[in-house]
């Protein structure tokens, strides 16, 4: 009789018994035999799809990893989520299901998981909600599991220069303004997208690829890897046999997403000059895991970590140079021996950070894509939390890039997107305006829509830092200027933003970290009883997500308080 430990922690339930012959039966038509049914059953979550370059590889992705599950042991069978694409979405009424979309992508692979009776995961991402939807899932069911980001796209090239999808968003703007002609508005959308692979700056994707590398969930160097790279492939291998190897060491995700892990995620981020995104997806994959994290979380860690990178849309570079230059391996291994990580997480590989980093080369030298701690391009980490009247609860700011942390100005209100890119269009927002675009939250999108397409025309057209931008919505990781969003309570949830008026005066300090409008409490109480909610969304996805979402200072979780 063998002594080998049976990693069958929960498909036992289906290979084994008279009473599951009918079960089995159905798995033999996909190929399983007797001898797979004495294996530990992997599932392989691919979010491949052609509705975006970020995710039109990972089909080819998934057979890696399965074939890597077969090598190590397992029984292994890929299956499908979704993904939406973020670009395509965006500017128009589809970028309401971005955000849902991360609940539907974790929900579809907590159930696959779970009505299959599976023992562990292999979850490959791309596009910007695939990485957090994926984590989520594996936090909930916490199976041995590992994620592999699809990695980024190579920078398309224009006259010599390198371009990325912010340049289309951007071009528009210089377009309208009559900077740039036809001829040169459509070069720039036939180049900026060479071809597969998610966004190339330090925008959401690559953000949470880095995060969930310093998280300990992926392998080592997997966030920084360009999807068009062959070694990508390999990763996607390793993923797989490393799922049979936590298997027999019995590590599970939850040993490894501590609230250390969790801090050691948002110091790579901090230190990366990531997303703003990621306060809204790291909240949720901690909630996920039942680990206790929040804003304060964020700005205690956000105080000692400074700002290294000098990557887009705020700096120079795309990830494709930082992987030239060490990836993000070579990033952690320069802030672990500033004492800046706790080394001792442990990590998918069944090893502490530290001896993940231990056999990591530094970062090349003569290089300005990461620049040494001594000589940070802000002392402390640029995505800031605010409070104030306007935010009791917060609201979040990327303040990388910004000549100036303080904004006062003058309100002019939208209650949609289209409303206040019609405006900007049209020449009606000026210098020295704070521009506000709310019911756009969680619930008001609902879905929380991104405002790329407004920050892009206002850089565009000249107006970057002379404008505030002020929101319930989020910003794309490619937004930059004095953006604030993340407002909350927002609008339709009855928040003060949901009060203010055209002529209001907006005070914003980046330096004291308060978000206020000049208005008496006793006018604001006044607005209040004469306020009423947006209509809401009668059925569909949509109203499901915005009567179960929880406010973006929770991660705009829809498991919140159920």
């Amino acid at each position: 009789m063998s002594n080998e430990k049976d990693l069958r922690i929960r498909s036992k339930v289906i290979s084994e018994g008279v009473n599951r012959v009918p079960n089995r039966s159905m798995l033999r038509a996909v190929g399983f035999t007797d001898e797979d049914f004495k294996k530990p059953m992997v599932g392989v979550a691919s979010t491949w799809s052609e509705v975006t370059p970020c995710n039109v590889h990972i089909d080819e992705l998934a057979k890696e990893a399965k074939a890597g599950a077969r090598d190590g042991g397992g029984a292994p069978m890929i299956f499908n989520t979704i993904t939406v694409s973020d670009g395509i979405s965006m500017g128009h009424d589809g970028m309401q299901y971005s955000l849902p979309s991360r609940e539907v992508i974790a929900d579809s692979i907590e159930t696959v998981t779970g009505a299959e009776a599976l023992d562990g995961v292999v979850a490959i991402g791309g596009c910007d909600k695939t990485t957090p939807g994926c984590l989520m899932a594996i936090g909930r069911l916490n199976l041995p599991s590992v994620y592999v980001y699809g990695g980024t796209i190579k920078p398309g090239n224009l006259d010599g220069k390198d371009i990325d999808i912010v340049s289309s968003f951007e071009a528009v703007g210089k377009y309208h303004q009559g900077i740039i002609d036809d001829e040169e508005l459509h070069a720039v959308e036939c180049q900026a997208c060479p071809g597969a692979g998610a966004c190339g700056g330090m925008y959401t994707a690559n953000t949470m690829s880095a995060a969930v590398e310093a998280l300990g969930m992926s392998i080592p160097g997997s966030s920084s890897t360009p999807a068009v790279d062959k070694y990508k492939e390999s990763e996607c291998r390793q993923a797989g046999e490393l799922v049979i190897e936590l298997l027999k060491q019995d590590i599970y995700p939850r040993d490894i997403m501590t609230k250390e892990a969790f801090e050691n995620a948002i110091t790579v981020v901090m230190a990366l000059g990531g997303s703003t995104n990621a306060f809204l997806h790291l909240l949720a994959i901690a909630h996920s895991a039942e680990v206790d994290l929040s804003y304060e979380d964020f700005e205690r860690i956000r105080e000692r970590v400074p700002h290294i990178a000098n990557l887009k849309p705020s700096g120079k570079y795309v990830f494709d140079d930082l992987f030239e230059v060490g990836g993000v391996p070579g990033v952690m291994k320069m802030l672990h021996a500033e004492g800046l990580l706790h080394g001792d997480c442990l990590t998918v590989t069944g090893k502490t950070l530290a001896e993940n980093l231990a056999e990591v080369p530094e970062l090349k030298k003569d290089q300005d894509v990461i620049y040494p701690l001594s000589e940070a391009i802000k002392p402390t980490g640029p995505l800031v939390v605010l409070r104030g009247n306007l935010a009791p609860e917060g609201a979040v700011a990327k303040l990388s890039g910004q000549k100036v942390s303080r904004f006062e100005g003058t309100a002019k209100v939208f209650d949609s997107e289209d409303t206040a890119t019609t405006a900007i269009m049209d020449g009606e927002i000026k210098e020295g305006d704070v521009l506000v675009i709310r019911n756009v939250g969680p619930k008001g999108g609902p879905g929380m829509p991104e405002m790329l397409s407004p920050t892009s025309m206002i850089v565009g057209r000249g107006l970057g830092g002379k404008v505030a931008l002020l929101t319930d919505g989020r910003f794309s990781g490619g937004s930059h200027g004095f953006v604030i969003g993340h407002v909350a309570p927002e609008a339709q949830a009855g928040g003060n933003i949901g009060l203010l008026k055209d002529g209001d005066t907006v005070e914003i300090d980046g330096d004291t970290q308060e978000i206020n409008m000049k208005v008496s409490e006793q006018e604001l109480e006044k607005r209040r009883q004469a306020w009423q909610p947006t209509a809401a969304k009668k059925n569909g996805a949509l109203a499901k997500y915005a009567k179960l979402v929880s406010s973006s200072a929770r991660g705009a979780v829809t498991d919140y308080e159920l």
